[in-house]
């Protein structure tokens, strides 16, 4: 694997940088804003900044308007749109729309990427993924899966209950994860204006940096016509797959970007404030922990570019970004929970931009499956992978 960044990548790099600091951070104070994320209104703002700085969805492909980035040039330009929890919002790179729009690329048919896809790519629309349920359905455990779709000559009825559904509110259109008959399950896409979807709340959550917040969302005899499956019938859990790996990688890099951010302040602070007689970098407690970052946010990177490089070759890494996901979002946590110690009283107040972060950043542990899932997933591939060697030899 080869560090160096190529002198294109550096630029981008750079000029994403430039727009997080010059565009976007000056508008994280904006009122338009609520416990469930920026208001449309702001997202609308922030999306033609990052348009008219071409950095508008450059994961996207170039057909579609976007700059089709690989995998480590993703690395290199979500982090730097994380430093500002607008950043992703700004430049269409959020949860759940990144994910969505690869899935989406990878999986529809060209009539349902002119309908749905081409104007997400564009900025003017945002979608949702409605997959997990409130028990006894589907959440960690996808095999639990509540919501069923019963074929009716052209189309699906679909009826069943979701939650925690990031960006419904306001989100154009939804991808629906729904059990067949047959036990199997199926991708279906839907207009959210659709007569039998009915958004019943926003749910209260810790973080609130999705434009749209977090939905319970009702499906009641919801006619799905067959031409809006998405892939095949039966295949969604494969699908699942091809939108999740990726998917996992990309929020360990944005929040990099921001836990970078918290270090940064935190080390600002610490190499001005004085207390007993020298700055507070010069204490060897607060110098440990300024250290201890450093090497949190090295150890993510590094893990993230890995992974990355290898999704570039080609290989799933259905297992590195498990284990990227888990070594990320507990080390970026470690970052931003010192950076707060390090700002003592700033740090548990909105003085600072680290105790936003601080609550933005919790649930990453629990996003696209909690860590102990993730854990528990790779020890049985793990195992598995001996129990296979052993049988060949």
């Amino acid at each position: 694997m080869n560090f160096d960044l190529s002198p294109e990548l550096l630029a981008l790099q750079e000029r994403t940088r430039r727009f997080i600091a010059e565009q976007v951070i000056p508008l994280e104070n904006d009122e338009r804003q609520s416990s469930h994320g920026p208001s449309e209104a702001l997202r609308n703002e922030l999306v033609a900044r990052a348009r008219a700085h071409g950095l508008l969805t450059p994961h996207a492909s170039v057909e579609l308007g976007g700059l089709a980035l690989s995998h480590i040039a993703k690395a290199v330009v979500f982090e730097e749109a994380g430093y500002s929890w607008l950043g992703p919002t700004a430049m269409n790179i959020h949860a759940p729309d990144e994910g969505n729009i690869h899935l989406m690329e990878e999986v529809a048919s060209a009539e349902q990427k002119e309908r749905w896809l081409r104007p997400q790519v564009q900025g003017h629309t945002r979608s949702c993924f409605a997959m997990t349920e409130p028990d006894p359905g589907a959440g960690a455990d996808p095999s639990m899966l509540q919501t069923l779709a019963v074929r009716d000559g052209d189309h699906y009825v679909i009826n069943g209950l979701k939650w925690l559904i990031t960006g419904a509110e306001g989100a154009s259109y939804v991808i629906i994860m729904a059990r067949m008959e047959d036990g199997s399950a199926t991708m279906f896409l839907s207009d959210m204006d659709r007569e039998g979807i009915t958004l019943e709340r926003s749910m209260d959550a810790m973080d609130r940096c999705f434009t749209g917040g977090h939905g319970v969302l009702r499906f009641t005899n919801l006619r799905v016509p067959a031409t809006d499956v998405l892939g095949e019938a039966g295949k969604g859990f494969r699908y699942a797959q091809v939108r999740l790996a990726p998917a996992r990688l990309t929020h360990c890099m944005r929040w990099l970007g921001q836990a970078r951010r918290a270090h940064d302040v935190a080390l600002a602070h610490a190499s001005t404030r004085r207390a007993f007689g020298k700055t507070l970098a010069e204490h060897e407690g607060v110098g440990f922990m300024l250290a201890d970052n450093d090497m949190d946010l090295q150890t993510a990177r590094l893990h993230i570019w890995h992974t990355a490089w290898m999704m570039d070759q080609g290989h799933k890494c259905n297992f590195e970004s498990s284990r990227a996901k888990v070594v990320c979002s507990e080390a970026e946590w470690r970052v931003v929970d010192r950076s707060v110690q390090i700002l003592g009283g700033q740090g548990m107040t909105a003085e600072k931009e680290v105790m936003r972060i601080f609550t933005d950043m919790r649930a990453f542990r629990i996003y696209d499956g909690p860590n102990e899932v993730h854990r528990w997933s790779m020890a049985r591939k793990m195992v598995h992978t001996v129990g296979q060697a052993g049988s060949a030899a």
